[in-house]
């Protein structure tokens, strides 16, 4: 559930303990010496894990490690937590932030934070985008709404297995509002319907409309596992088993638990993606271990249905494999990252990703942004075969846009390895060892002696 205020009303127990035990946030700066220690108590209802994931990513913080309990009804989690830089928090307001999204008067967890690049997120007309991805596609979508008189103020796209999936905030090119008008908005879906399908996709793309506030990301995660972005049927020729994260589930029968391993390269942002898909997919995360020091990624979960019931199919424990597998390489950045700043105008991305087509690039994911005046965009591009793209074409598209203006830049996150099969070590007993003392230590799991 995504707030307090959405337990429906025959929970009215659940309610009152909230009421009687409002969550207590604790920020230590003493305990590590890398590292601020961010710990959260709080009466425990689905979601509440993600909740407090989702407020710590979208304040930019990484995480480095965490350690998380949250048997029977109430959870208790530690998150090792540094900025950007690496450096120990200063900002007194972290801890509020967190008590507000998991106590009584805590706002829609939709809304709680609106990642979008925009200061009036709420004024916009919210277009949801999914389908078969193709070289153009993008740039297609740009041009539609820029004919439809449609101002594109933020937009997340990302590309996986061969899908595509975006959200795209629109206001109306001449006053700068939301669009409400139901024939207006009626086209926009038809025409970019349309688009979508184009010669090879005549099922499955779809789009919709909506004037509510969402976070992009979970948006973005829920739309890829409804197009089924996890199936191997649709795995393309170019991604190799061996790029794959290394992911594995077992039931420790002795304790009524399905155990999750997962070890892939670290990268920003990787928690959530985990634990949105695993709560997306109905699976309450009871004890986890998670640690993320460069350059790998080692997290644990000790999970059970939403039911209580351990996994208990190989066609569901696959399945969760699968999809885990996919939420970590939806953000996966492949191909250059170009960065875009400007004055903002409408048509800018129109004029932008026409360029790109013409030049022969494929955007894999683009993150667009407006900050006052100023466009703030990212792409990362590759040729239209999804391999790395000549410099002399980088070259010509820099010149068409201008130099000035379209930047190349290094993404350390692309020069990392994936993890190989025999490693040397058994992931599942490491992470067992060290997570049950962890846990142990920190009173929140019984001795398995």
């Amino acid at each position: 559930m995504d707030s307090w205020a959405s337990l429906p009303v025959h929970d009215e127990y659940q309610k009152l303990v909230i009421r009687m035990n409002p969550p207590r946030v604790s920020i230590d700066n003493t305990s590590s010496r890398k590292a601020t220690l961010i710990k959260v108590d709080s009466s425990n209802r689905h979601g509440s894990l993600l909740e407090v994931v989702q407020v710590l990513t979208d304040l930019n913080l990484i995480i480095r490690r965490a350690y998380i309990s949250s048997d029977g009804e109430w959870f208790m989690d530690v998150f090792h937590v540094t900025d950007q830089n690496g450096k120990k928090l200063c900002d007194d307001g972290v801890g509020e932030r967190i008590q507000q999204s998991l106590g009584p008067r805590a706002r829609s967890f939709r809304s709680l934070r609106r990642s979008v690049g925009v200061q009036a997120a709420a004024e916009h007309t919210t277009i949801e985008l999914s389908g078969r991805d193709r070289p153009g596609l993008l740039s297609e979508v740009f041009a539609v709404l820029t004919d439809l008189k449609c101002n594109v103020v933020a937009a997340e796209v990302w590309t996986h297995n061969s899908r595509m999936a975006s959200v795209v905030y629109i206001t109306d090119d001449t006053s700068g509002m939301p669009i409400d008008d139901p024939d207006w908005l009626a086209k926009i879906k038809q025409l970019l319907l349309y688009v979508l399908k184009g010669d090879r996709d005549k099922h499955s793309a779809n789009t919709a409309v909506s004037m509510n506030s969402t976070h992009k990301e979970r948006r973005l995660h829920q739309m890829m596992y409804a197009d089924r972005d996890f199936d191997l049927n649709y795995t393309s020729c170019s991604e190799s088993y061996q790029s794959r994260p290394l992911v594995t589930v077992e039931n420790c029968v002795e304790k009524g638990y399905t155990v999750v391993n997962l070890r892939c390269p670290d990268r920003p942002k990787l928690l959530f993606d985990t634990v949105c898909t695993l709560t997306d997919m109905q699976y309450v995360v009871y004890h986890g271990t998670i640690i993320a020091e460069e350059p790998e990624a080692y997290q644990e979960y000790f999970i059970r249905h939403v039911d209580g019931s351990p996994i208990s199919s190989e066609a569901e424990r696959q399945r969760v494999i699968h999809c885990l597998e996919a939420a970590i390489k939806r953000r996966t950045t492949e191909g250059i990252k170009l960065e875009l700043c400007s004055e903002d105008r409408v048509g800018l991305l129109t004029d932008v990703t026409r360029i790109f087509r013409e030049n022969g690039l494929s955007v894999t994911r683009a993150e667009v942004s407006t900050r006052g005046t100023q466009a703030v965009n990212v792409f990362y591009v590759t040729d239209a075969s999804g391999n790395s793209v000549r410099s002399e074409t980088i070259k010509a598209v820099r010149e068409a846009i201008g130099l000035t203006i379209l930047h190349v830049k290094d993404d350390e996150q692309q020069s990392k390895c994936p993890p190989q099969e025999g490693s040397g070590f058994s992931l599942g007993n490491l992470f067992r060892s060290r997570s049950e003392k962890v846990l142990y230590n920190l009173g929140l799991i019984k001795s398995c002696s």
